[in-house]
């Protein structure tokens, strides 16, 4: 073959290799895009960030393509404003855990305010925003808590599953306990332990194999939604999208809004979580199923917005809501 020939062959086969390239790159973005099919959890650590294991804790998320929320101790975030920002920096999202993790719910009103605003504080000096997220320690709340919470703009977040790394749990088994996530729940897991972070790869693999991605945890609604926030309150390829909106508020219960997008033919599920309970309702037909705690909405001609009364019983987190078209 002549040097001529060869140069061209040379140089067909070089675009040949990038027309391969680009169709599999192609490809490879069409299935990121169908992976999250199954929906979005929310990893959650607490108690960080701390010098010995956050850095490493960061690495191995985002080596695994996974983003989680931060709960940090605000005292922990004073100290470490480095490490909060490289929080934010490694595409995670950060929230407050109070300031120096105390039973809140035997402290003073004053107190507990204090605890919530140093840590708002301390963050937003560390990187420029105040979180919109609060985990109480130990999960203990109450009415007066959320009260503080309220003053603050935080939606309080618990969560659905515990991996019991805290407990002394085996890597095995808090891949376990991650594994029956299911589309809008949150796991509770921490900064400091070794077996969380050596679970992380299994557990992003988990996710993979059921179409179930790591989302943001909506101020909303208070659920693991897309990362972007976007259609916060809608399953994947539910058709439409159902926003909700706060209304007034009483001591015993308070009214939400929801507003219905992308089609006028819809179906709104709202599920609230007991001693809750939906009192009234407007512009909507509304139906239950038997456990009282799962409302059916539809159109009534009233358009596309429509709300509800909620008892709350102590319980002032906002129910889950989907949407999807009739």
């Amino acid at each position: 073959m002549s040097t001529a020939l060869r140069a061209v062959a040379g140089v067909v086969t070089l675009l040949a290799a990038g027309i391969l390239l680009t169709t599999q790159a192609s490809a490879g973005t069409a299935r990121a895009a169908a992976d999250c099919s199954g929906g979005y959890v929310g990893l959650t650590y607490d108690d960080g960030p701390n010098p010995s294991n956050t850095t490493n804790l960061l690495n191995t998320l985002k080596s695994n393509g996974l983003r989680a929320t931060m709960f940090d101790i605000g005292q922990n975030a004073r100290n470490n404003q480095a490490l909060v920002r490289a929080q934010v920096d490694a595409g995670m999202w950060v929230g407050n855990h109070s300031y120096t993790h105390p039973h809140l719910p035997q402290m003073s009103s004053s107190q507990m305010l204090s605890e919530l605003q140093q840590t708002q504080q301390a963050i937003q000096q560390a990187t420029g925003a105040a979180p919109k997220l609060f985990r109480p320690p130990y999960g203990e709340t109450d009415s007066t808590l959320k009260s503080v919470e309220r003053q603050l703009g935080l939606t309080e977040i618990i969560w659905d599953v515990d991996s019991q790394d805290w407990n002394g749990a085996s890597t095995d088994q808090i891949v376990q306990r991650a594994s029956s996530l299911q589309n809008g729940q949150i796991i509770l897991m921490h900064d400091q332990y070794a077996t969380t972070v050596a679970a992380i790869p299994r557990i992003a693999a988990n996710l993979r194999g059921r179409n179930v991605c790591a989302g943001m945890i909506s101020p909303a609604t208070g659920r693991a939604v897309a990362p972007d926030g976007g259609g916060p309150t809608t399953p994947p390829g539910g058709g439409c999208t159902a926003t909700i909106s706060p209304g007034q508020q009483w001591s015993d219960r308070f009214n939400l809004s929801v507003t219905v997008s992308g089609t006028g033919d819809w179906v709104v599920t709202v599920t609230v979580t007991p001693p809750q309970k939906i009192i009234a309702t407007w512009n909507t037909t509304a139906t239950w199923d038997g456990s009282g705690n799962v409302m059916t909405a539809r159109p009534n001609g009233g358009g596309n917005t429509f709300g509800f009364t909620i008892q709350h019983g102590g319980n002032w987190n906002w129910p889950s809501v989907s949407c999807r078209v009739a």
